[in-house]
Formats: C-alpha cells, sequence, structure tokens
C-alpha cells in the first residue's frame, strides 16, 4: 500500500499545512511518511504545492511524477498538475474556484470554498478537501485527524469544533 499524493493552491490556503496533517497522520499509526513542500516566488498568494508519500514500506524517494491522488485548491494549480496523475489515479478539486473541468470519474468535484464559507470559516477550504480525500481513502480515522489538527492549528475548542465541521461536510 503505497498513496503518493500531490497537494496544490496558492500559497496561504493551507496546501502545507494539509500535506503536513496527512504526514503526520501517517507516521502516528505506524506508517511511513515523508513530505516535500514546493514553493513560489512569494509566500502568500504565489503558488504552493507539496509531494506526500504513505506507505507501508520503506519510501526510498519523496520525489515522484505522477500520483495517486492529486488535491486541487485552484485553477492555475489544477491546470499545472492535472496531467502528472497516474492512469487510475484521482482529482479532488475545489469546483468553488476550478471550472471548465471534465467530467470523469476520477474527477472528484468539492464545493470546498463555498462551504467552507457556509460552516463560518473560510480558512478551512483545505480541511474540506481533506475530508473528501478521507472518504474517498478511507486512510485514517477521524480520531487521529483530530489529533493532527489540534497539533497543527491549536487545541482551542473552537478551532477543532470548525473543523471538524469542515472534515464532515460536502
Amino acid at each position: 500500500m503505497t498513496y503518493q499524493i500531490r497537494i496544490a493552491g496558492f500559497g496561504g490556503q493551507g496546501v502545507m499545512v494539509l500535506g503536513q496533517m496527512l504526514a503526520w497522520s501517517a507516521t502516528k499509526v505506524g506508517l511511513n511518511a515523508m513530505f516535500v513542500p514546493t514553493y513560489g516566488p512569494e509566500t502568500r498568494g504565489g503558488t504552493a504545492n507539496c509531494m506526500v508519500t504513505i506507505s507501508k514500506d520503506r519510501i526510498y524517494s519523496p520525489v515522484f511524477i505522477d500520483a495517486d491522488y492529486f488535491i486541487a485548491f485552484n485553477e492555475p494549480s489544477y491546470n499545472k498538475f492535472k496531467d502528472q496523475i497516474k492512469k487510475d489515479g484521482t482529482i479532488i478539486y475545489n469546483s468553488t474556484l476550478i471550472h471548465n473541468v471534465p467530467k470523469a470519474d476520477n474527477l472528484i468535484p468539492i464545493a470546498a470554498t463555498e462551504i467552507a464559507m457556509n460552516i463560518g470559516e473560510p480558512r478551512s477550504v483545505n480541511i474540506v478537501l481533506l475530508g473528501e480525500f478521507l472518504r474517498k481513502t478511507k486512510l485514517f480515522e477521524e480520531k487521529t485527524i483530530l489529533e493532527a489538527l489540534e497539533f497543527y492549528l491549536g487545541a482551542k475548542k473552537e478551532t477543532i469544533e470548525v473543523n471538524r465541521k469542515a472534515l464532515k461536510s460536502k
């Protein structure tokens, strides 16, 4: 079992936090994980993407070309990486910001920005997309992800509650 996941969006959208949470969660449950961040020239607003590899076996290279899963936050990121997916790979994308996507079984639209706005936390787009990824893969239990949320985003009750909502929203 090996998952190679690319996550991409604008800097400041939570791309890196999502990748770190996946890698952290994997190690928490005894899997091997590698997280490779890549930033554009700007920290906020520029392109940001990361590669996460999760496996039961040793990981010999943290870098890959074609992903099993691609989580796209915005249209420029989608356009840049949409062709770097394995033949049987899956793309989960923010359909609020990404338009003109052909219908296909391996393309999963989720109105992440709209959902995040509706639950009252526009910064939770990454967690909405994470929830869809977890529904698709069943990779981690909710408890593990909630621990990762607490580790990366803090233990404040309101933060945990709004992100729990985001995780379950679709």
